[in-house]
């Protein structure tokens, strides 16, 4: 009985899960019509408070340095659980600490973008 019941649970978690997530993408398409409507009767241009795309941040690159740092941080958690048995606090330390300086580093490489493309 104990194992119907979680199969039902787990179908039931994954049916409002893709609900969820389905209902707030259309909110979110909605409100974002929305806001332009108003920008578009008060006599604005939309296309202003678009981001220009050469000046956007890449989210490739802050993905791929966030995920390098997650995989450093495990793996340091790793070599500190070996030597100092630290358990779980070396794993979640250390993700959190080189995901970190993975975004850091993303961040100050997105800028040194900006700026250069400043300067031209």
């Amino acid at each position: 009985m104990e194992a119907i019941m979680g199969i039902v649970m787990g179908v039931t978690l994954c049916i409002v899960t893709v609900i969820g997530a389905y209902l707030m993408v259309v909110h979110i398409r909605k409100f974002a019509n929305i806001e332009r409507m108003a920008i578009i009767e008060r006599g604005l241009d939309p296309k202003m408070f678009k981001r220009d795309k050469d000046n956007s941040p890449s989210p490739v690159l802050r993905w791929a340095l966030l995920l390098i740092g997650a995989g450093l941080g495990l793996l340091i958690g790793y070599f500190l659980d070996e030597a100092f048995y630290m358990e779980a606090a070396a794993y979640f330390s250390m993700l959190m600490v080189f995901g970190g300086l993975g975004l850091l580093t993303a961040y100050i490489v997105e800028e040194k973008r900006r700026r250069k493309n400043e300067i031209q």
